[in-house]
């Protein structure tokens, strides 16, 4: 009775429910290899660690301005200006303790009762809940593995209405590693246009773990640039995860209201972690590239092992760490004991009977797919798949 509606209508996060669970069956004595949560296995390079060193040596140990150091926002602006092709200025910047605060900043900075905010299925878990917690409504628009996850201009067009506010969506995706094309973006960009009350929210944190060669953010286009939300950090691309330091830039209004929103929950980001994060800004990118090349490595061994398992669907994604099969086809099949009706099935019984953790793309807005990381080593994820597919042989 004493809990609010609010969090009684929030739903657990499914990459760390499966976590959980990971470290209760690791607790029993069973060898659980997870692969569930989208965390790199690397460290954070040297250089980066140095920079926070001498941070604290120098005496960043107080209060930061809300927004960011000077620093910060100054690299961040550039980089923007050198990576993205865009012009955001200092003041347009809002540094936060993660890019999941900049969502939730914008969510609640954005949001009244009943706003509606337009998502690409499948699409990041805490998108949809960030949403919800902010008493904006989701309207999801879906596509699944055989269009590479991408919606259509089309589909967009039709889920856009008077109460639409932003469109949100990740380049690299999470989950399914989708990257959008240049042409792609360009449609998109061309329906957003259309609509003068209206934002798009691009979330580019998976940028530098992208095969393609070209990284494209949507805000570089003439006709949505002063429409754009860019969202990005360091947890991916510098193996920062536990540095908590994500960034935004928007319009001046939307940065301002987002910074306000800030002041009053966290205020500014850790002092030291700033400082280290403008030095990989403006540092060699060698250490991510070398990154970027082993999980493009890994993703092709994961990819070819999948294929030999029959059931097993599954597009070439182009960045981030994941792949997301559709596994419709072992739904209503049994092992005698266990019947799967759902990925949520599916997963509980790999868990269960295999000791691979996974995560149900139910939480992604695609309940036809599992989404597995493949940030872990090349020995643990041939165990993995191996073990995958002795359990799903004896699906009948």
């Amino acid at each position: 009775m004493l809990l609010s509606n609010r969090v009684q209508n929030l739903a657990e996060s499914e990459t760390l429910k499966m976590a959980r669970m990971a470290r209760e069956l690791k607790a029993q004595g069973h060898d659980v290899i997870s692969l569930s949560l989208g965390e790199p296995d690397f460290d954070t390079p040297d250089y980066i660690k140095e920079a926070a060193y001498q941070a604290l040596k120098d005496g960043y140990t107080k209060y930061t301005p809300v927004s960011g150091l000077q620093e910060l926002t100054k690299a961040v602006s550039e980089k923007f200006r050198r990576d993205n092709n865009l012009d955001y200025r200092q003041d347009q910047i809002v540094v936060s303790n993660g890019a999941k605060q900049c969502i939730y900043n914008l969510c609640q900075a954005l949001l009244n009762p009943g706003d509606e905010v337009v998502l690409f299925a499948p699409y990041w878990v805490s998108y949809y809940e960030i949403v919800k917690l902010s008493e904006g409504v989701p309207v999801c628009i879906y596509a699944g593995v055989e269009s590479d996850f991408k919606p259509t201009p089309k589909q967009l067009e039709e889920a856009i209405t008077p109460k639409t506010k932003f469109v949100l969506f990740s380049s690299p995706c999470n989950p399914t590693g989708t990257v959008f094309t240049r042409d792609e973006l360009e449609a998109y960009a061309e329906v957003i246009a259309k609509h003068e009350n209206l934002l798009v929210v691009s979330d580019e944190i998976y940028e530098y773990i992208n095969f393609t060669h070209e990284h494209v953010s949507i805000g570089s286009f003439p006709s949505v640039k002063d429409k754009t939300v860019t969202v990005n950090g360091f947890a991916k691309g510098f193996s920062m995860t536990g540095w908590r330091l994500g960034y935004m830039g928007a319009p001046k209004f939307v940065a301002d209201a987002c910074a306000k929103i800030q002041g009053q929950v966290t205020s500014g980001a850790a002092s030291f972690s700033q400082k280290a994060g403008a030095e990989a800004l403006m540092s060699d990118l060698g250490p991510t590239e070398a990154m970027r090349e082993a999980f493009r490595e890994r993703r092709d061994i994961v990819i070819s092992m999948l294929e030999e398992i029959p059931g097993i669907k599954t597009n070439m994604p182009d960045g981030a760490f994941y792949i997301f099969p559709d596994i419709t086809a072992f739904f209503g099949k049994s092992d005698g004991r266990i019947t799967i009706n759902n990925a949520d099935d599916f997963c509980d019984y790999v868990m269960a009977n295999a000791h691979v953790g996974l995560v149900s793309g139910t939480a992604f807005g695609d309940p036809n797919c599992f989404r597995l990381s493949y940030a872990a080593s090349e020995e643990q994820l041939r165990e993995a798949v191996r073990r995958l597919k002795n359990v799903l042989s004896l699906l009948k």
